[in-house]
């Protein structure tokens, strides 16, 4: 557990900085100190925000409260109560809930309205833990859409604007996420599948355990994979695929594959039975839980 220290260190950190040091982006940063008073910057001689250590301190603190399962906003308040500072009072907007949020959120993307779905995405970074949004809030979205338009109450259109705007922000989260000391995994989709933003999150989740994360994405040859497998050593290859269409075809590659290296095998298009004739671990539950799961072992 990390502490609070007093705050009369010199304030040098610039917030991409300080963003980048906590493993926070700048935009929900921002909020918490807007809506919350979680950090108290001062100014340069330049007019730039410069924050402190003790500022990055309050993050982890917050990050702590967060994994424990409180809001933001008692998260917050407790950060701020363990340094014997007041609290911000807060405003009714506040109380907005998972389900109210989820809601704006679809509905944003449903009309095209990419302002509004990033304000309902910034809100949600910002009051709810990574987990708890990827978890409860986007992998339970995409899921629901992928239901709209294979039964055509969603369209193309909706679909793909949906997916770019969610795909942005998981761009977002990703960054550095090559970068460490931890096991490496290397992720993929086989050949001729398209949807991996389920895999992107599982690389997000992975990758804020302490694992390097190489990704290739969508319809990677199997080769290209190999080569990079044999580049890289990684401790673990994941491939995930949304139809079994993608998976029969190259089951016998696979499991020369597993036969090399780790393999784990994910999405709707994998079943028990598959992985194991191939011999790969069957990631069965949603990637947050999953990654967490396997994180932990």
């Amino acid at each position: 557990m990390c502490t609070v220290t007093p705050g009369n260190d010199r304030p040098s950190l610039r917030i991409g900085e300080l963003s980048r040091r906590v493993g926070v982006s700048d935009h929900v940063l921002r909020a918490w100190e807007s809506r919350y008073g979680l950090l108290r910057p001062s100014r340069s001689d330049g007019g730039y925000r410069l924050y402190s250590e003790a500022d990055a301190d309050r993050i982890r603190r917050m990050q702590e409260f967060l994994a424990d399962g409180l809001s933001a906003a008692q998260a917050a308040h407790a950060v701020l109560a363990e340094a014997g500072e007041e609290p911000v009072a807060l405003g009714p907007a506040a109380n907005i809930g998972v389900d109210e949020l989820s809601a704006s959120l679809r509905e944003a993307l449903d009309a095209f309205d990419e302002p509004g779905a990033q304000a309902v995405l910034d809100r949600l970074f910002s009051d709810l833990s990574l987990p708890t949004v990827l978890r409860d809030v986007l992998i339970p979205y995409l899921a629901e859409l992928g239901d709209r338009w294979q039964a055509g109450t969603a369209s193309v259109a909706q679909e793909h604007f949906a997916s770019f705007v969610i795909r942005g922000r998981l761009g977002g989260l990703a960054r550095g996420w090559g970068s460490g000391r931890g096991p490496r995994a290397v992720l993929a989709c086989p050949p001729f599948e398209l949807h991996d933003l389920a895999l992107m999150v599982f690389g997000i989740v992975l990758n804020r355990q302490g694992w390097r994360i190489d990704y290739l994405g969508t319809s990677t040859p199997l080769d290209a994979l190999v080569r990079t497998a044999e580049s890289t050593r990684p401790a673990l290859v994941v491939i995930a695929a949304s139809t079994p269409d993608v998976v029969e075809p190259i089951r016998n590659e696979l499991a020369a594959l597993a036969e090399r290296f780790p393999l784990a095998l994910a999405g709707p298009g994998v079943t028990p039975d598959l992985a194991a004739a191939i011999g790969a671990r069957h990631l069965a539950g949603d990637p947050v839980t999953e990654a967490e799961q396997l994180a932990s072992l």
